[in-house]
């Protein structure tokens, strides 16, 4: 594990995104709430403001970091395409990207789980972070 403790506290955020693509008939079932599991948006939000939290029980040598907020956020693409957004901040001396890519990971296996039933050739892909802010390394803004 890096040692962080002669790093200077400062405000940290980090922005990461995932994409899942479903069937058609996955989606309609998304968005009309009719999951035999129940609200797919809703246990994925939550889940994901989980794993942001919880991040270091899940990689094995990430900080235990206190954790501001969590904005977790989707979007339909497309008929079948729901992109998962989250936006994590923390004041401390590392930083949230782990935090972000681990809430929209999870996020996107949570809406595999809830549709399963209906589609199992879903596809999770493009997890990736956008951006980050903070730290000695300075900023960070994907170009594509």
């Amino acid at each position: 594990m890096v040692d962080v403790g002669s790093k200077q506290i400062t405000s940290r955020i980090a922005c990461a995104s995932s994409k899942v693509i479903l069937s058609l008939e996955a989606a309609q079932a998304v968005r009309s709430d009719t999951l035999k599991k129940g609200d797919c948006i809703a246990v994925a939000r939550i889940a994901a403001i989980q794993a942001a939290k919880q991040t270091s029980l899940l990689i094995p040598l990430c900080h235990v970091l206190l954790i501001d907020s969590v904005e977790i956020s989707y979007e339909w693409t497309s008929s079948t395409e729901l992109t998962w957004k989250a936006v994590v901040k923390a004041t401390g001396k590392t930083g949230v990207e782990m935090e972000a890519l681990t809430a929209v990971s999870v996020a996107a296996l949570t809406v595999y789980d809830m549709c399963k039933a209906v589609d199992q050739a879903i596809v999770i892909s493009d997890i990736k972070l956008l951006e980050k802010s903070g730290g000695a390394n300075g900023s960070y803004l994907r170009s594509k």
